[in-house]
């Protein structure tokens, strides 16, 4: 059986957390889009983890990890990060598809100078070389993982390549060009680092789910990050919604079987774009930020802090109808224990009209939030794990959460631990 896993939001829902809760049952994990540029907290029996590529079953010895086709491959970051797991005592099974593309060094740079170029109109990138990547990828100018262990095709293509960049390089972000012997060595050194990992992952694939085996597809980021059905141009680069997991993980579509979508007892962002149920009083904000999460509302790849605010019906119940939702995982609702009351945004207001269905973003931009106050439970509901145990009022925050979604809430989580969860 093949199970997805995605936001419902703008990510950074706590997906790596149920990713890792799920994987027990599991015998294959799949990355099938989005690259290092986001990261999946995980704490267990093993300590913590920060994973930005890795697929969250690499802390299951007995599970195969997959990067699949999809994904924008840091052949670097790749390798640091599995000596750093190595280092932590685990031993991850990790096959990389033979048809991954890979991040070039000019991705990043072009990613940097291209925010450097808009200023004030930059889109929040992490500058991971995630924007370039893809953009090659459609121009059929990025290269499959496939290609740097042919020296001579490789050496003839960055060749080809590099008359385009090195054209922009020098003339629209006045720069240096790029020295094509220099990064053939550095593909070369890569592809040798890369290569015993390199697999037909499509091949393996297939004959697990012919032998039944589970597979569960892990998403990066979430709906509004997608770049159709998203707040666009505010967007990631690939996919995030679970109908794109049959392609990035090269898998018929009609395999996939249950959708878990996750979000946030309230919400949270990084970047740029649309978020319109934000708190814009700092002090509230800061006080939401500090208290969310393992080690607060802060990127797991940048640091930085992310944008919060109260829970928002109106995106999550369309995120999960994009993702084609079976199932919804509520994540961090011990959080909200300090608060008296607390604010669900139901509605939109555009130009005098309250709406409950997501707008296109040439609408959102003007969508001010309709908000509904439900009694807080003013106590630490860390590490429950049974639904009757919960406060009343804790327990009517999920059953509002699960209406407004209009998706059954079969997971709540109580905090950051593995263990810290109730199911429904």
């Amino acid at each position: 059986m093949v199970k997805a896993i995605v936001g419902a939001n703008w990510g950074d829902e706590g997906k790596g957390k149920i990713t890792d809760l799920l994987a027990n049952d599991s015998d294959i994990v799949i990355r099938f889009q989005g690259g290092a540029n986001a990261g999946h907290t995980i704490i267990n029996e093993h300590g913590r983890f920060a994973l930005h590529l890795m697929p969250s079953g690499v802390c299951h010895e007995n599970i195969v990890n997959i990067i699949g086709n999809g994904v924008a491959l840091d052949i670097n970051k790749f390798i640091a990060e599995y000596e750093d797991i190595c280092s932590q005592g685990l031993n991850p099974k990790l096959m990389v598809s033979d048809r991954v593309q890979v991040i070039m060094p000019y991705h990043v740079d072009f990613d940097r100078y291209e925010e450097e170029r808009l200023g004030g109109k930059a889109f929040g990138s992490t500058k991971s070389g995630i924007a370039p990547f893809f953009s090659d990828k459609y121009a059929k100018i990025g290269f499959q993982v496939s290609e740097l262990f042919d020296e001579e095709s490789l050496r003839e293509k960055i060749g080809r390549v590099l008359e385009i960049k090195n054209a922009l390089l020098v003339n629209l972000y006045h720069k240096d060009p790029i020295d094509a012997d220099e990064l053939t060595a550095e593909m070369l050194r890569q592809g040798q680092l890369i290569k015993p990992f390199v697999a037909d992952t499509q091949a393996f694939l297939f004959d697990a789910i012919k032998e039944g085996k589970n597979i569960l597809l892990e998403g990066q980021l979430g709906s509004m990050k997608d770049p159709d059905m998203g707040i666009y141009p505010m967007v990631t680069s690939s996919s995030t919604l679970a109908g794109y997991g049959a392609v990035g993980a090269g898998i018929p579509p009609y395999e996939i079987m249950q959708v878990i979508c996750v979000t946030k007892a309230y919400s949270s962002a990084v970047g740029a774009g649309a978020f319109v149920s934000e708190i814009m009083d700092e002090e509230k904000a800061k006080e939401l930020r500090d208290r969310g999460g393992d080690k607060g509302e802060y990127g797991a790849t940048t640091g930085r802090p992310r944008r919060v605010g109260w829970f928002d019906a109106v995106a999550t119940r369309y995120g999960c109808k994009v993702q084609g939702a079976t199932d919804v995982a509520l994540t961090n609702i011990d959080v909200l224990g300090y608060l008296d009351e607390i604010p669900v945004c139901v509605g939109y207001e555009i130009d005098g009209e309250v709406t409950k269905d997501f707008p296109n973003p040439t609408k959102l931009n003007r969508a001010k939030p309709v908000f509904e106050m439900l009694p807080g439970w003013k106590s630490d509901i860390r590490g429950f794990t049974s639904f009757e145990a919960l406060p009343k009022e804790a327990q009517d925050y999920v059953l509002f959460i699960e209406k407004e979604a209009g998706v059954h809430v079969s997971i709540v989580s109580t905090g950051p631990k593995r263990e810290e969860i109730i199911r429904r």
